[in-house]
């Protein structure tokens, strides 16, 4: 009887954001128009990095990836959420909701470790110039991004694995708009302190490590800005710098406020504010980040537009010259 009350439960309930009916058209309305932002925002990104050969370096390959891992982070959450919010039962399957679960937390902690990538990328950059083809080469870059996202996805793996040894035969709405950690282990019936240990643990350590080598990479490069003489040199280093300082406070500054405490119904509650910002607010500000307060970024989106420009201009000359050409051959043939 036992073994059949265990799997009970095969799909779950979201409950969302609120409760309120009435909410529900406002909110969807918000949150489409943020994930196309955002979806928008990203692939730009990530093609006008691809398209522009003056940003094929290495701070912008990197910037690419994490522009597809914020992506991918959006949209394994949004569309499901999206749908409830005109649904009038918000269900997901219990096989769908570890698949989201999942994906969460491996892009999740890919994410910690493309940021940590690109302070180290920067510290080279600013501390060893002289040597930052040689250490930042392509198989350098290509092996740091492969590595960040296969340490994520084994971390999610075993995450998953964790949630899967846990009973739940009991309720089966999840306090949240996506299956997440705490509001999950809330709903289970048997013992959840091995999941909440490794929860703690995995969170708590990828966090601080993550941010521990950030923080000491930044330590060197602002002591190495402060020894550069030129004034422009100083500007251009502090606004390269900047833009990634500012997502780093944005992402893991959230983070911090949802993972590092024990899950209960306040913390799930103040877990769902925290969440809409590192879910939501973070991949729609990044493109933004990067671009308004990146030179380079800027100079390429004009090169793009330029020659968007130009090719519709030299269209529109080459119409107008086939229209004149056709126009004088009729009236020369009305002539003759």
């Amino acid at each position: 009887m036992s073994k059949i009350n265990h799997t009970m439960v095969t799909e779950f309930i979201l409950l969302g954001l609120t409760d309120q009916p009435e909410l529900q058209p406002i909110l969807f309305i918000i949150f489409l128009l943020v994930y196309l932002i955002t979806v928008v925002g990203n692939v730009g990104m990530i093609a006008l990095i691809r398209g522009d050969p003056k940003l094929h370096t290495p701070m912008y390959f990197f910037l690419s990836h994490l522009s597809f891992v914020d992506l991918c982070y959006a949209t394994n959450v949004t569309p499901q959420m999206l749908v409830n919010f005109l649904s009038q039962r918000k269900t997901i399957s219990f096989v769908g909701c570890l698949i989201q679960f999942h994906f969460f937390i491996a892009l999740v902690i890919t994410d910690y470790y493309m940021l940590t990538v690109m302070a180290y990328d920067r510290y080279v950059a600013i501390c060893n110039p002289l040597l930052y083809s040689s250490k930042m080469s392509k198989n350098v870059c290509i092996s740091l991004v492969a590595a960040t996202h296969i340490y994520g996805f084994v971390n999610g793996l075993i995450q998953t694995i964790l949630m899967l040894r846990l009973s739940f035969c009991g309720p089966n709405e999840i306090n949240h708009f996506y299956c997440a950690d705490p509001p999950l282990m809330v709903l289970s019936c048997s013992d959840t302190y091995i999941k909440e240990t490794a929860m703690f643990i995995v969170a708590g350590s990828n966090l601080t490590c993550s941010l521990t080598v950030i923080l000491i990479t930044y330590m060197f490069i602002f002591v190495a800005i402060l020894r550069i003489c030129s004034a422009e040199g100083r500007r251009k280093a502090f606004s390269t710098c900047g833009s990634h300082l500012t997502a780093v406070t944005i992402f893991y500054g959230t983070l911090f406020c949802m993972y590092l405490k024990p899950p209960s119904e306040t913390s799930v509650q103040q877990g769902k504010i925290v969440a809409v910002f590192y879910i939501f607010v973070s991949p729609m500000l990044n493109p933004l980040i990067y671009s308004l307060r990146n030179k380079d970024v800027k100079e390429a989106v004009k090169r793009i537009l330029f020659k968007d420009v130009l090719r519709t201009a030299l269209a529109s000359l080459c119409t107008t010259f086939s229209w004149f050409d056709s126009f004088f051959h009729a009236s020369i043939s009305m002539v003759l």
